[in-house]
């Protein structure tokens, strides 16, 4: 495909429709008119955009290796069969996260800034859980929207899949989008990671009721805190996260503040 031929085929048929509602008499305003157009101030030209080529960094097994994560993290983070190549920003974060020292992550698009946060924490779920031991939630992970949550839930679900049997990190979406039963399952079954949004966490931070309770409950002891697109909080809103971040610190883990990890598109 021409993407040039196919811009101009474009323009072409927007400019006959954007200049077929009035017939100007005046020869004079409509030279001047004629000579506006003319100069393609109402299409812009073509805007070019090159994807930029990521720094590489180590792969999943080579970290293992170095014992930056838990060595099940690599039969967890594959792609068709192979270990998992990150960029060099994924690497950086992973090391970050293990000294449990807070971030952001600001990069490009297809830059698997997700990454930075779900493999440090699925690292960190596997080298702390027990048999036996009380099951709790030791990540929150919150989306401005629920289309998010909805999506890197199923994006987190297809790298755990690589694992056979029983699964080795549990996760729940925990957004209002769920029922009662749902809901019930959570709050009795706490998953390692819970995928929310800043509006229902403050919800669980503030209801009396009796699921809502037993879900922020089984959160005691946070040990990660996640901020996706974190730029989309601006204002008064931004302020509303703000003091929700402190306040969740303080409820949940007030004596060792989570490695909190700010993400930004």
């Amino acid at each position: 495909m021409d993407v040039f031929s196919l811009r101009d085929s474009i323009i072409g048929e927007y400019r006959k429709f954007a200049t077929s509602f009035t017939t100007i008499h005046a020869e004079d305003i409509r030279q001047q008119v004629e000579k506006i157009y003319a100069e393609g101030r109402f299409w812009p030209d073509p805007l070019l955009q090159i994807n930029p080529s990521y720094k590489r960094g180590a792969n999943i097994e080579a970290l293992v290796a170095a014992r930056a994560l838990d060595p099940r993290t690599a039969a967890i983070f594959r792609a068709d069969g192979a270990p998992l190549s990150l960029y060099k920003h994924q690497e950086q974060a992973i090391a970050l996260a293990s000294q449990c020292e807070s971030y952001v992550v600001t990069t490009g698009t297809g830059s698997g800034k997700s990454l930075c946060f779900f493999i440090p924490i699925v690292s960190a779920v596997l080298a702390e859980k027990r048999p036996g031991a009380t099951k709790r939630t030791r990540a929150i992970i919150i989306y401005p929207m629920n289309a998010l949550a909805n999506s890197q839930l199923e994006e987190l679900d297809k790298f755990v899949a690589n694992v056979q049997g029983d699964r080795p990190v549990t996760f729940a979406r925990y957004t209002g989008q769920e029922d009662s039963e749902e809901r019930r399952h959570v709050a009795e079954n706490p998953p390692d990671i819970l995928l929310t949004n800043f509006m229902m966490l403050e919800l669980l931070m503030t209801r009396q009721d009796e699921l809502d309770r037993k879900v922020i409950g089984n959160c005691a002891g946070l040990r990660f805190l996640v901020l996706d697109e974190l730029h989309t909080y601006r204002g008064r809103q931004g302020a509303d996260v703000a003091l929700l971040v402190r306040r969740v610190r303080e409820r949940l883990s007030p004596r060792v503040a989570p490695a909190l990890l700010l993400h930004e598109g």
